[in-house]
């Protein structure tokens, strides 16, 4: 689901020369389906996941560079979890304007202008990035890469638009997973530059992905195409804004998704600090750091199955106990010095929330799907009515959450940052997250699962 909806279309041809447009668009239509509607959607469905991987795969692009970036670049690990921390920060702010940008736009334009910004970090960082470049380049350029981050809310948004709604959870779960993979694929990337040409050549990460950029510009320009129908809500994201449940989600999905994103970023630079005298070289850590991001990203779907068959609520207040004892594991690793426990405890926090993402994506529309039969029940609204509603405020939930809960990897790399700036350990950010989680249990069980009148059926 997203804040776009689609207007209804009286068309019953597309209209001629007007190539990449579908005026008739109809996926609830079962024969328009399935003669015309399910080839065309898979076709946008499979273009808009690579273009979206590359978008990921250059949002990620600094969790593998400060890989690269030994005395001679002069920066010390404070210094490189603020330039992990930007590109975060950037991502979180430019999803709400991605979101919007698809139905102003066109998902086909918008997709081929979102793929050419890629072009706005990549080259630079494959001309600038060699000892001597100045710290502020390094940051200015480790902020550009935060466009690939919007990249996820449009393309959303985006594919929502072509599939019926039996189908959607399938299609968007697909396209959220193949995005995700973009991490630990930029880190393989990483990984066979250190292991070849070695660690002076950062530059040849981002020149990998510049055919690559314009690879899936082109893609989409011959194989996406617009929806007219497709309009934002107006007053959707305001009315959400007012909405108690939107902080609440949010809150929670800052847990699950920002620590994702966060642990991806400063994954592999965590690992070669706490246990240097293990990784003596940047590709020494660097052949572990994908398996994180990659089994996050595989394992996202099985919360959505856990939470269609468990509840929302309960998946999600469980897990958040399993990622408190996951970062607890790596608190206790890290003091003792066992790298296995440590790699377990670690990746636990990758699978945790992995699967934190499907389960709280989850309880968006059934929070309101829930309010809505009861508010039919009481009289407030008519079925028609209370059904538009709940589609409504859950598209501008998911919106205004999946921004927020961006912001998560940014708060993630500032408390290491802020730990080894201080104590000379991540010790404190591993207490921090501790406790966040244990934050979030209380709220998910105090607001979702707690016995009384108030609770949500069905959440």
């Amino acid at each position: 689901m997203s804040i776009l909806s689609t207007a209804p279309v009286t068309d019953t041809a597309a209209r001629p020369g007007r190539r990449h447009r579908l005026d008739d668009w109809r996926p609830e239509d079962p024969e328009f389906w399935r003669t015309t509607g399910a080839r065309v959607a898979r076709r946008n469905l499979w273009v808009s996941i690579f273009a979206e991987h590359v978008g990921f795969s250059v949002w990620s692009l600094w969790s593998v560079t400060v890989l690269f970036l030994g005395p001679e670049y002069g920066i010390d690990p404070a210094g490189k979890f603020l330039l992990t921390a930007v590109p975060a920060a950037l991502g979180a702010a430019l999803r709400l304007p991605y979101t919007l940008a698809v139905a102003r736009f066109g998902g086909r334009n918008w997709t081929i202008v979102s793929a050419l910004l890629l072009l706005v970090p990549a080259v630079p960082m494959a001309v600038l990035l060699e000892p001597g470049v100045s710290y502020s380049t390094l940051m200015v350029l480790a902020c550009l890469t935060g466009v690939g981050g919007g990249n996820f809310a449009s393309s959303m948004a985006n594919i929502n638009l072509f599939f019926p709604e039996r189908l959607k959870g399938k299609a968007l779960g697909l396209n959220a997973g193949g995005g995700n993979l973009g991490v630990p694929a930029v880190q393989l990337v990483g990984l066979a530059v250190l292991a070849t040409a070695g660690a002076a050549y950062p530059r040849l990460v981002p020149a990998v992905y510049l055919p690559l950029i314009v690879l899936a510009a082109l893609a989409a320009a011959r194989w996406l195409d617009n929806v007219p129908a497709a309009r934002n809500e107006p007053g959707a994201l305001r009315e959400a804004a007012r909405e108690p449940h939107t902080w609440v989600m949010s809150l929670l999905y800052v847990g699950t998704f920002g620590s994702f994103i966060g642990f991806g970023f400063a994954f592999g630079q965590v690992l070669q600090i706490e246990f240097a005298d293990r990784f003596a070289t940047p590709v020494d850590a660097a052949w572990l750091t994908f398996l994180g991001p990659l089994v996050g990203s595989l394992i996202r779907p099985v919360g959505g199955h856990l939470a269609d068959r468990y509840g929302g609520a309960r998946v999600t207040f469980w897990n958040f106990a399993a990622m408190a004892g996951g970062a607890a594991l790596v608190l206790y690793a890290a003091r003792e010095r066992s790298l296995p426990l440590y790699l377990t405890g670690f990746l636990a926090l990758f699978v945790t929330s992995g699967i934190g993402n499907g389960s709280t994506y989850k309880m968006i529309p059934a929070i309101f799907q829930s309010r809505a039969a009861a508010g039919v029940a009481a009289g407030r609204w008519d079925l028609a009515e209370a059904a538009r509603r709940a589609r409504r405020l859950t598209g501008a939930l998911i919106g205004i959450a999946g921004a927020v809960g961006a912001s998560g990897g940014l708060l993630v790399n500032i408390a290491f940052r802020q730990s080894f700036l201080t104590w000379q350990s991540a010790d404190a950010a591993y207490l921090a997250f501790i406790g966040y989680y244990a934050v979030c249990l209380l709220v998910t069980w105090l607001v979702y699962l707690r016995p009384g009148r108030s609770r949500l059926a069905g959440v």
